[in-house]
């Protein structure tokens, strides 16, 4: 639930096309995290982030049931929430254990599961008595233990039930039982509401331990952070917490360990394990010098790192804390049934009332019609989607996580199953950004290697990946004092001086302007120009290669049904030609500036008749077309910031066929969460349709109640399995 603001500006973004806009309204209220350990009632969680929300100085509340967690905007200090919190929590939902985030772990079963357990057995028990009463002595005696045993099991409910009346819950789920069993006694049903209440605890004992077990699954997915680091000071290596380390310090990561913190080699080379990061099996050999991130696991030899930032601003950091928060963005299907439920519930129960008062003005036989609505009574709880369904895509975030995909949200989960048009950006995302010296053509009177030199001399400063790739290419030693009077024009290309002599490198437009004609080339590659004293002396073809995995992305892509593969590039014709007719794509468009980029992504979104378009890019550089895209999804989000903040979806690899992967999942979160919702309206309504012709009891209510709630939940486990 949010306080929000409409907004119908074309900057405004949502999860579908047809949705109004909405933005965050501006608050100046800051943010505390609660942990709800024991949280076991859906139901009771909605009716608890309503009465945080109606408080005055709250700006904005968020409960995740699946996580257990409650964040609350307000400008008051978290410790005055707390207390407030905690009286709001104990009012819906006694038993459940509310702290700090930052205190919060998750725990095995404890008293209070050991408590119901223990109601169980003696409610169980004392049922077995009252049957064995009742069948070989006196039916009055065995009343008596029917209702020990009733009382035992569903004295909780009954008090519950009682709490909320008094604050006008009539409609949860502790004051339908309690009705409909409390009916079942005055009718002499005594087995029946004694069995609907040792069912209905036997339910929240198995249902509770199956969502504290996907909870912990999920965590489990998550729980990467390191936990402990080896500080260097001097010749002595000291424990400490990583948060504890500041950056420039040195650590120590020994073979087997976590890597604490974000950092760079300074000594020794090992195979480290990004799998926690990245889904990636295969580890990567780091050597000193290169950069390697919090929560890689160290396989070989001993590295020491110098730290580069602090835990909280690390990368694993922000991964964590994304996901973490991603339920917050609900999907579709999800935010639906939050409103239905608040619908459905006094729909049955008006149908009860109906059903019970009704038919017997017109053929009699009260009895039977109130046993009948009461049968509408226990099946009318929506537990079964309330749990199952934010716990599916929770699931289906976490399991995208393990894979090395990072989603932002539900919604973003679901739009992806929906998937018609795949859109990439070239360079970068389908190429692996890394330019290489293909092919020299030297003029008449010049050789390749004088070509060569002179190029990577006159590119000696340049940080573009056209000037780098030059200078890779030329195995001598750049002397600096050979080159001066060095001029960069943006996009253009280079004038230098060189040994004396006038030296100009770049495209063809740019020699132009000089008075220099050079021939125009058709080879494949980004052609580089040079000319010396005003004279062509060759050309140089740059090109970028295809990554491993971009012809088989494409192919995975068709294979899950997508219907169109299109991409946008601001390299050449030629160059985006070829990279198209290697890929298979159905259409691409060359020569774009960024804002011609966003246009041309329009247009194809205009063709997308029901299913969703997705922008793939290389992070920052592609933001304008990124956001605009129904999803946008960014590539080798692993160290890159800039990624992880611009995009709905981010790939840890540079792999494109992940995108595939991350299709896979949405969808199979997806059928999941559909199977449950037809799953329980589909029992449901049996139920109640048996119960009103007279063919169900209260047995089946409880199978369509509790029993169906379980396997809901146990459905929705599989996305993390499978």
């Amino acid at each position: 639930m949010r306080k929000k603001v409409d907004c119908h500006s074309d900057n405004c973004r949502s999860a579908t096309a047809d949705e109004i806009c909405r933005i965050e309204a501006p608050l100046s209220a800051s943010s505390c995290r609660f942990s709800l350990q024991g949280l076991g009632c859906a139901n009771c969680a909605g009716k608890i982030e309503e009465t945080i929300l109606e408080l005055p100085h709250v700006a904005d509340a968020y409960l995740n049931f699946t996580a257990g967690s409650l964040r609350v905007d307000s400008p008051r200090p978290c410790h005055e929430l707390l207390a407030e919190v905690r009286d709001i929590v104990e009012r819906f939902e006694p038993g459940v254990a509310v702290r700090p985030w930052a205190e919060a772990k998750i725990e095995k079963p404890g008293k209070h599961i050991k408590n119901q357990i223990l109601r169980i057995s003696i409610g169980s028990a004392l049922c077995l008595i009252a049957i064995l009463v009742e069948s070989y002595w006196s039916n009055q005696a065995a009343v008596l233990f029917y209702l020990g045993s009733y009382l035992t099991a569903g004295g909780s409910v009954l008090l519950a039930a009682f709490s909320n009346l008094r604050r006008g819950g009539w409609f949860d789920e502790h004051f339908l039982m309690s009705v409909a069993t409390l009916g079942a006694l005055l009718l002499g049903e005594y087995t029946e509401a004694v069995a609907v209440m040792l069912f209905y605890l036997l339910g929240e004992i198995v249902q509770g331990r199956a969502v504290d077990h996907s909870r912990r699954e999920i965590a489990a997915l998550l729980d990467i952070r390191p936990d402990r680091a080896n500080l260097l000071e001097g010749h002595q290596v000291r424990v400490v917490s990583p948060d504890e380390v500041e950056v420039g310090q040195m650590v120590l990561v020994r073979p087997g360990e976590r890597v604490p913190l974000d950092g760079v080699i300074v000594e020794g080379e090992s195979l480290l394990d990004s799998s926690a990061l990245t889904g990636e099996s295969r580890p990567r050999r780091r050597t000193i010098g290169d950069e390697v991130l919090a929560g890689m696991v160290n396989t070989t030899t001993s590295l020491t790192l110098r730290v580069a930032r602090v835990l909280s601003k690390s990368t694993l950091a922000r991964v964590i804390d994304l996901v973490e928060h991603a339920s917050e963005k609900k999907a579709n299907t999800e935010r639906f049934i939050t409103r239905f439920a608040r619908v459905y519930t006094p729909l049955v129960v008006l149908a009860a009332a109906l059903v019970a008062l009704l038919p017997p003005m017109f053929v009699g036989n009260w009895g039977a019609w109130l046993y009948r609505a009461l049968i509408f009574l226990v099946v009318s709880c929506p537990c079964a989607l309330l749990i199952s369904i934010p716990l599916g895509f929770f699931g289906g975030i976490g399991r995208a996580s393990k894979q090395g995909i990072l989603v932002k949200g539900g919604n973003y989960l679901e739009a992806l199953a929906m998937v018609e048009t795949v859109v990439f950006d070239k360079t970068g995302t389908l190429t692996q950004g890394v330019f290489e010296v293909q092919q020299i053509l030297p003029a008449a009177g010049f050789s390749t290697d004088e070509i060569l030199e002179l190029a990577a001399l006159a590119e000696i400063d340049s940080p573009h990946p056209i000037g780098q790739s030059i200078r890779n290419r030329y195995n001598g030693k750049l002397e600096r004092h050979r080159v001066n009077q060095l001029t960069e024009r943006a996009g253009m290309g280079v004038s230098s001086q060189v040994d004396g002599r006038l030296v100009l490198i770049g495209n063809r437009k740019y020699l132009a302007q000089a008075g220099i004609d050079a021939p125009e080339s058709d080879a494949v590659g980004t052609p580089v120009y040079l000319a010396v004293d005003e004279v062509y002396v060759g050309t140089l073809l740059i090109a970028d290669r295809l990554r491993e995995d971009a012809v088989d992305a494409v192919k995975r892509l068709r294979a899950l049904g997508v219907s169109k593969v299109r991409m946008l590039s601001g390299d050449r014709q030629q160059e985006a030609l070829r990279m198209a007719k290697e890929l298979g794509l159905d259409s691409w468009k060359a020569e774009l500036l960024p804002d011609q980029k966003l246009t041309a992504l329009e247009s194809y979104q205009q063709k997308c008749r029901q299913g969703r378009l997705i922008m793939v890019g290389d992070g920052i550089n592609d933001a304008p077309v990124l956001a605009r895209a129904d999803v946008g999804v960014a590539m080798g989000g692993l160290g890159s910031e800039a990624a992880i903040e611009a995009a709905d979806v981010v790939l840890m690899t540079d792999e494109p066929a992940m995108l595939a992967t991350a299709i896979e999942t949405a969808r199979l979160t997806r059928r999941i969460v559909w199977q449950n919702i037809a799953f329980a309206f589909t029992a449901k309504s049996v139920v109640m349709l048996l119960g009103v012709l007279g063919l169900a009891t209260i047995w089946q209510a409880i199978f369509a109640d509790v029993g169906v709630a379980l396997l809901a939940v146990l459905n929705a486990v599989r996305i993390i399995k499978v």
